[in-house]
């Protein structure tokens, strides 16, 4: 797909992952939008990218989305892409008492999966009146197989699986529909999980748009394809190596 003019909404760019894919999808000719809950992050983040807007929202809020989606259809008509990057990961062990784990894994799964069906289907009406109309979904490696934060890998699991329909359903109305599927990111957001120990999120974006450029619609980066091989081959053992290595990176 052409990866140059395009209008593209980033939920969750004010840092990481997300605001890393802004960078460089901004220095490719596109207009980006990025969003994000703490204003003066964003305009932080804003701030080092070129030809960028930057909205206040929060994506699991349904009020916000409502006001995002109206302030996108008025602003940015042009609007052809939605890079859904907007996660919440909480550290916590289900094996353990009191830990709150139904409201904890309903705040992940409230961000990371029916959030993002939401926000598809309110600016599904918006992508399909531009050229080149496409649907970005960041989903993860634990999307195959669960590791350690179990609930949050439940949510990209479901994710990965909506995803997957999504794709199929949307191709007669020719809207592309990608996935990303990052495994450990050094970033802010993987630290208490050591996230020191994983790729750069420069790394990630760069792998995106190389797998945008060559209509590669399932995006596994790095060790990803790894644990997706091993997966197809012996899911226990998939099982085992994910969260051995889980173990030995968070004792680093």
């Amino acid at each position: 797909m052409n990866t140059t003019n395009n209008t593209i909404l980033i939920t969750g760019g004010s840092a990481g992952i997300g605001l890393e894919i802004a960078k460089l999808l901004s220095e490719k000719g596109n207009k980006v939008i990025i969003t994000g809950r703490n204003e003066t992050r964003l305009q932080q983040a804003a701030s080092q990218l070129k030809n960028a807007s930057a909205i206040v929202s929060d994506i699991s809020s349904a009020e916000d989305v409502e006001n995002l989606v109206k302030q996108i259809r008025i602003e940015f008509p042009e609007l052809n892409m939605v890079i859904n990057n907007a996660g919440r990961a909480l550290v916590y062990d289900i094996t353990e008492e009191n830990v709150n784990a139904f409201e904890k894994a309903e705040d992940e799964m409230q961000t990371n999966y029916l959030s993002v069906i939401r926000l598809n289907e309110k600016l599904l009406p918006i992508l399909k009146t531009n050229d080149n109309p496409t649907i970005v979904n960041v989903s993860s490696v634990v999307a195959f197989v669960p590791g350690f934060l179990a609930t949050y890998s439940a949510s990209k699991a479901a994710l990965h699986s909506y995803t997957r329909y999504l794709r199929l359903a949307l191709k007669p109305a020719n809207i592309n529909v990608f996935e990303l599927m990052p495994p450990l990111v050094n970033t802010e957001f993987s630290a208490p999980i050591g996230g020191k120990n994983g790729v750069p999120a420069s790394f990630v974006a760069e792998q995106l748009l190389a797998g945008l450029e060559n209509d590669n619609y399932e995006i596994r980066v790095g060790q990803t394809e790894d644990i997706y091989r091993l997966y197809l081959s012996s899911p226990e053992n998939a099982l085992l190596a994910m969260n051995q290595a889980r173990k030995q990176e968070a004792g680093k």
